[in-house]
């Protein structure tokens, strides 16, 4: 439990997984029918990119700094970049929300939000940062726990981040084996796993038991910000999609190529495919 999330927040991956979800949260609330939104290892919420943590290792600025700069930004970031401009009202940007504090501004007063924290530390900064929204409750569990302890939902539609440190060298397998337990409970869970890219042939496994994961469908998308072969340093970080939302795709598609131009450190590329296609 060495991992904390602040030595990270708002880079290039960041600024992926919490762009993907600000869309998914966006087209479920398209329909009136209310969401749950769980979180398995969801950090303390809210980050002080000027902080001890971030501002030593300065990942931030190139990830969501040059976002925060860039010119004729594509509408399909008003959300995410809504959420953080409330943050910094006066236009310096500061504060960087973690999944936990943009799940509760870009859902509604009918949705409801489970997020657990195993870091003692970070689990009670958790409960501070979220404290006075009666829709949200906290846990300070096991993350791989999540699906048998939170599911099914009494809502019937439900969005599950697995998006544990990969400090462990099991734990790609683990997020299939939890991604498997979710959709048992639930199937139509739209279940959201991150994970990091360094050197691709040790993910080859993964992608193998994703596809084997039994899921209805899986979409495979992934940003680039450096050569895919080059293991000595994070070359990128991906998200596997189930059952995504319709729509989510296509922006996709808009979304990556304009990401991999402004997010780019050397030689930056982008994939979106199906590892399951819809029967």
């Amino acid at each position: 439990m060495n991992y904390r999330h602040a030595f990270h927040a708002g880079n290039h991956a960041d600024v992926l997984k919490h762009l993907v979800l600000s869309r998914i949260f966006a087209l479920l609330s398209r329909k009136e029918a209310p969401f749950a939104y769980l979180d398995s290892h969801a950090g303390v919420g809210l980050y002080d990119l000027a902080g001890d943590q971030a501002s030593r290792t300065g990942e931030w600025l190139q990830g969501i700094a040059r976002i925060w700069q860039a010119e004729a930004l594509p509408t399909l970031l008003d959300d995410y970049l809504g959420v953080i401009r409330q943050l910094n009202p006066d236009g310096a940007l500061r504060y960087y929300p973690g999944s936990p504090e943009l799940a509760r501004q870009l859902t509604r007063e009918q949705d409801r939000l489970q997020l657990n924290e195993k870091h003692p530390e970070d689990g009670a900064l958790l409960k501070d940062n979220m404290a006075g929204d009666r829709r949200v409750a906290v846990h300070r569990g096991e993350g791989w726990h999540v699906p048998r302890a939170l599911m099914p939902t009494q809502e019937k539609r439900v969005v599950l981040l697995i998006d544990p440190p990969f400090e462990q060298a099991d734990e790609l397998s683990r997020c299939v084996t939890a991604l498997k337990e979710a959709l048992g409970r639930m199937r139509q869970t739209i279940g959201v796993i991150w994970y990091p890219i360094k050197d691709e042939r040790q993910l080859k496994r993964f992608y193998q038991d994703l596809a084997r994961s039994g899921a209805p469908k899986l979409l495979r998308a992934e940003l680039f910000v450096h050569p895919a072969d080059d293991a000595s340093r994070l070359s990128g970080s991906g998200l596997a999609i189930v059952n995504p939302p319709w729509g989510l795709e296509d922006e996709l598609r808009e979304l990556l190529p304009w990401l991999a131009e402004q997010l780019a450190q050397s030689q930056a590329s982008w994939r979106l495919d199906w590892l399951i296609e819809e029967a």
